[in-house]
C-alpha cells in the first residue's frame, strides 16, 4: 500500500506539484509523448499539403495562378458509346474521301477547316482542351456548331500520349490537321510555359504518337509569319532567314519547323508547314486587333494605334478566314503519304513549307477607317510608339510558292472581309445578347 501511495506521489495533482528534476521516468515518458504529439501533428500537415496539391493539382483542377498548366486535367473519354461517337465522326462519307484528325478544333482556323472538311464528305474528328485564355464560351459556340453538322470534338489535351494513342487505334487517320497551339505573341510575355507546353511539348507529343502508327498519315500543320521576326527585306519567302525571332512565339513556331523537319527525316513523316499571316474573320479570336477594336470601338473606349520609329506605318498582310481553309485543304490534298511504318523510316518522305498571306499588307490606321464606316461610330485614337513586347513593323507575304504548288489565290480583300466579320459579330454579340468583354 504505502508503494502504491509512493508511486501515485510521482503523478501530480496539478502543474504546479510537479517537478521534473525529481521525476526522471515521467519526463521521459512525457518527453516521448510529446515527440508522437509532434511527430503526428506534422504527419497530419504534411498529409494535408499532399491532398491540398492532388486535388488542386493541373491533372485534376488547374491552378489560376500557373495557367502554363492550365490545360492538363482529367477528361472523361474512353468506352463504347465515345468510341462510336469518336468512329462515326472520322467516318469518310465521299469518294476519295480522307480521314482528318483536326488539333484545336474549336479554335478560329481549326472550326472553319473542319466545317470545309466535312462539308465536302471527309471523316473529321476534333481534339481541343478548351483553354481559358480567351472566352472559352466563343470556343463552346463553336463546338455547338460543328455538333450540328456532324463533327465531334474530342475534350483533351495533345500533351496527353494514351489519349492519342486511343484515338488512332480507335480511327487509321489519313491525315492529321495539327492546329493546336498557344497564339498570341504578347502573351508570352506574361506566360512564357504555356507556349513550350503548347508549341513544342504538345508537337513532339503528337508526332511521337503519329510516327508509331501504322499506317503512318500525312500531317498539316499551323506554323505562323511570325518565324520572319526581324527580316527587312519584303514580301517574306520561304527561302528567307528564320533566325532572328522577335518574341517566344515566334521562336517556338520556328523550333516547330525544327523539330517537324527532325521526324521527317528520321521517321518518314510527311510534314506540311503552313505560315500564316494575320488571319480575321467571323468567329475569329478576341485578342486580335481587329476583333477587340470593334468592340471598344463600339464601347467609346480609345483604341492604341501603334507607330514605329520617326513615325513609321505598322502594316499588316490581313488574310481572310476562308483564303486561309483553302490554302488548309490545298494543303491537305497535296500532301503525300508518310513513308514510315512502325516508327522505322523506309524512304524519303515529303517535307514543305508554305506562306498562306493575301499580299496586301493594309496600314492599321487603314483597318480602324474601315470599320469606322462599316459600324457608324468614330474610333478614339490613341496613337503610341510601338512597344517591344514581340510585335513586328510589318508583315508581308510573297504567295508564289502556295500559288505554284497548291493553286492558293487569295480573293478576299480587306473591306469586303471585315465587313463579313463586322456583320457575325453584331449577330453574335448583340443579336444574342452576349457580353463582348
Amino acid at each position: 500500500m504505502s508503494k502504491q501511495m509512493s508511486h501515485l506521489d510521482d503523478i501530480p495533482s496539478t502543474p504546479g506539484k510537479f517537478k521534473m528534476e525529481k521525476s526522471p521516468f515521467v519526463h521521459n515518458r512525457l518527453r516521448w509523448h510529446s515527440s508522437l504529439a509532434k511527430l503526428t501533428f506534422w504527419s497530419f500537415i504534411f498529409l494535408g499539403l499532399i491532398l491540398i496539391f492532388f486535388f488542386r493539382s493541373p491533372s485534376s483542377n488547374p491552378l489560376p495562378q500557373d495557367p502554363s498548366r492550365r490545360s492538363l486535367r482529367t477528361y472523361n473519354w474512353g468506352g463504347p458509346a465515345w468510341e462510336k461517337r469518336v468512329r462515326s465522326s472520322a467516318r469518310v462519307r465521299s469518294h476519295n474521301g480522307i480521314s482528318v484528325l483536326v488539333t484545336g478544333a474549336a479554335g478560329f482556323v481549326g472550326t472553319h477547316v473542319s466545317a470545309a472538311l466535312k462539308r465536302r464528305g471527309d471523316g473529321v474528328l476534333g481534339l481541343d482542351n478548351f483553354n481559358d485564355y480567351y472566352d472559352p464560351s466563343l470556343k463552346r459556340a463553336r463546338q455547338a456548331l460543328l455538333e450540328r453538322s456532324g463533327v465531334f470534338i474530342v475534350e483533351g489535351d495533345i500533351n496527353d500520349s494514351a489519349l492519342l494513342r486511343k484515338l488512332f487505334e480507335v480511327v487509321a487517320f489519313t491525315h492529321v490537321m495539327h492546329l493546336a497551339a498557344q497564339a498570341g505573341v504578347r502573351y508570352a510575355m506574361e506566360n512564357p510555359g504555356s507556349y513550350v507546353h503548347s508549341n513544342i511539348a504538345g508537337l513532339v507529343s503528337l508526332l511521337e504518337v503519329c510516327k508509331s502508327a501504322n499506317p503512318q498519315p500525312a500531317i498539316v500543320w499551323a506554323s505562323s509569319s511570325s518565324v520572319y521576326g526581324l527580316n527587312t527585306k519584303v514580301p517574306f519567302s520561304e527561302k528567307d532567314r528564320t533566325d532572328q525571332p522577335a518574341s517566344l512565339y515566334a521562336a517556338t513556331k520556328k523550333a516547330g519547323e525544327e523539330i517537324a523537319h527532325t521526324y521527317n527525316h528520321i521517321y518518314g513523316l510527311s510534314l506540311t508547314g503552313l505560315r500564316f499571316f494575320t488571319v480575321y474573320g467571323p468567329w475569329g479570336r478576341p485578342d486580335m486587333a481587329y476583333f477587340f477594336f470593334t468592340r471598344d470601338i463600339l464601347k467609346g473606349k480609345s483604341i492604341p494605334i501603334f507607330e514605329a520609329a520617326n513615325h513609321g506605318t505598322v502594316a499588316r498582310d490581313f488574310t481572310y478566314i476562308d483564303d486561309i481553309v483553302k490554302g488548309c485543304l490545298a494543303a491537305l490534298d497535296t500532301a503525300e503519304k508518310s513513308t514510315g511504318s512502325g516508327g522505322k523510316k523506309k524512304g524519303p518522305a515529303q517535307l514543305r513549307v508554305y506562306n498562306l498571306g493575301n499580299t496586301s499588307p493594309v496600314p492599321v490606321s487603314d483597318l480602324v477607317s474601315i470599320l469606322e464606316k462599316l459600324l457608324k461610330v468614330n474610333a478614339k485614337r490613341d496613337i503610341m510608339k510601338l512597344p517591344r513586347n514581340g510585335d513586328v513593323q510589318f508583315t508581308h507575304a510573297n504567295i508564289s510558292l502556295a500559288q505554284r504548288e497548291l493553286g492558293y489565290k487569295p480573293s478576299t480583300d480587306l473591306q469586303t472581309g471585315l465587313k463579313k466579320f463586322v456583320r457575325w459579330y453584331l449577330s453574335y454579340y448583340n443579336g444574342g445578347k452576349k457580353a463582348a468583354g
